[in-house]
């Protein structure tokens, strides 16, 4: 499934976080990740990410697709994006 994450941490946590995230997906912009993950990753990248945050103070939004044909982005200036997957 295509997957969009954005995440907004205490400063405290973002290197953790960022650090883990790219073990998952493309990192394309601060705080924002995307790629493609199967069902049994995603709930695994889940787990990870609840071990590294605070919940009462951090906040992680998750957009899922089944399908990524009908993605599309449109990049406008710099592309921050790194290209290939980490794992």
């Amino acid at each position: 499934m295509w997957i969009i994450l954005v995440y907004d941490v205490n400063e405290k946590r973002v290197a953790k976080v960022l650090k883990y995230l790219r073990r998952y997906l493309n990192w394309i912009q601060n705080s924002v990740f995307e790629g493609e993950l199967t069902f049994a990753e995603l709930q695994k990248l889940k787990t990870g990410l609840k071990r590294l945050i605070k919940e009462q103070e951090d906040s992680v939004i998750i957009f899922s697709s089944s399908v990524s044909l009908d993605y599309k982005k449109e990049i406008i200036g710099l592309n921050k994006a790194e290209e290939a997957k980490v794992i």
